[in-house]
């Protein structure tokens, strides 16, 4: 993890998920604590900003079909390939 506050990755940045993301309650329609998406997935960073109280950067990853996910950074890495849409 890079330093508190100061984000890792960029806006327009291609990464995947590091880990399953699971449902913290911000998705209704998905089943409550279950998998949103599994390690692996593919998307791009459209916004970075700070948590003003943790201090840690919160990324809003375009996962496709509609669905935007705010990401830790712990939960994503770059992604080399290419996104397919």
């Amino acid at each position: 993890m890079s330093e508190p506050g100061f984000p890792k990755y960029r806006r327009g940045q291609r990464v995947k998920t590091a880990v399953d993301i699971i449902n913290d309650g911000s998705f209704p329609n998905a089943k409550p604590d279950g998998v949103l998406l599994g390690a692996g997935v593919a998307g791009e960073i459209i916004k970075v900003a700070i948590h003003t109280e943790a201090n840690v950067p919160i990324y809003t990853v375009d996962f496709g079909e509609r669905l935007l996910i705010g990401c830790l950074e712990e939960e994503i890495t770059v992604f080399e390939g290419r996104l397919l849409r």
